[in-house]
């Protein structure tokens, strides 16, 4: 038991250095920030003034060691704009995010495992058929083409609601439809493959042959043991709420966390960017570890060892 989640926490924590390793090293190397927050006709002494001050004149193991010595002491860096704690900004951000991910996750929930339940006891049908299609759909279109369609018949065609902003809730209800359609269809799709191999399961068959009302092996056995490799796809759900949502939130101009990434990227605020990227690391980790025990918990045999985790476990 002990070995089974010591070796998930090292793993975990491996992940999330390898995470902020890279984005160190790519952020560095993808561009001077000083050229682009200082103005262009800045004289070289600036320049040099402000690398100097912000440390980027520095070799960039070192860079890097003060870095992670900072992350240690509870110092993810300040913003290269206006000076103010990169966590502190980032903080500020999260609950314009979860406004948004916190209801899309539960339409996820709500429209994709009944619907995908629903297409697997009437395999073949037109039923099936129809919801497959439409979870293909909704699978393949992307985020940012679906919202400029919802705003274009909704808020441009209909006038029933604001196509952006964060003034009320009605300015919700547009990008948290974006984020929940996509979502919704792959959890439709997945739980319809885990059904379907529940239900041509050997002791599905023995308890139909039994007389077992098929209510009862259904919602006693199939269900059951189909949500055991469903915890899979929702944890990936939960653990993409801060990063699930930089297009949407881009598309609606939604004051969120994706949002402030895809400002601080295109000014190379570094400080700013490498604490988004640690908190989804830190976020998907987290989500990735608890499906990970969660499995040891409903299979002990994964504990010992003994058996291997269900397809599309959390690697």
């Amino acid at each position: 038991m002990l070995r089974f989640f010591g070796f998930r926490l090292l793993r975990a924590a491996i992940t999330i250095v390898m995470v902020v390793t890279f984005a160190f090293v790519v952020l560095r190397l993808s561009g001077d920030p000083a050229l682009l927050i200082m103005s262009v006709d800045a004289p070289p002494e600036a320049v040099a003034a402000f690398r100097t001050a912000w440390g980027l004149d520095e070799p960039l193991w070192v860079q890097y060691f003060k870095y992670f010595s900072a992350i240690f002491e509870g110092d993810l860096g300040r913003s290269m704009r206006d000076g103010r704690p990169a966590l502190t900004l980032v903080l500020e951000r999260v609950p314009a995010t979860l406004a948004l991910t916190i209801p899309a996750l539960l339409i996820k929930l709500c429209i994709g495992i009944p619907a995908g339940i629903t297409a697997a006891l009437h395999r073949n049908s037109l039923l099936d058929r129809l919801v497959m299609a439409l979870a293909v759909a909704g699978f393949t279109i992307p985020s940012f083409v679906l919202g400029l369609l919802l705003v274009l018949l909704f808020a441009v065609q209909l006038g029933w609601l604001p196509s952006g902003g964060q003034e009320s809730w009605r300015h919700a209800i547009l990008p948290v439809i974006t984020l929940g359609v996509g979502g919704a269809a792959v959890l439709a799709r997945f739980t319809r493959s885990a059904m379907l191999e529940v239900l041509g399961q050997p002791y599905i068959r023995t308890a139909s042959a039994k007389g077992v009302p098929w209510r009862a092996v259904v919602w006693g056995h199939a269900l059951p043991n189909a949500a055991i490799p469903t915890v899979t796809i929702v944890g990936f759900m939960v653990g993409s709420l801060i990063a699930g949502a930089v297009v949407v939130e881009s598309v609606f101009s939604w004051p969120g966390v994706g949002r402030l990434l895809v400002v601080a990227v295109a000014n190379r605020d570094l400080a700013v960017v490498q604490c988004i990227l640690l908190l989804v690391a830190a976020t998907m980790v987290t989500s990735n570890l608890v499906v990970d025990l969660l499995y040891g918990a409903l299979d002990p045999r994964l504990r010992s060892g003994l058996a291997s985790a269900p397809k599309g476990a959390a690697a």
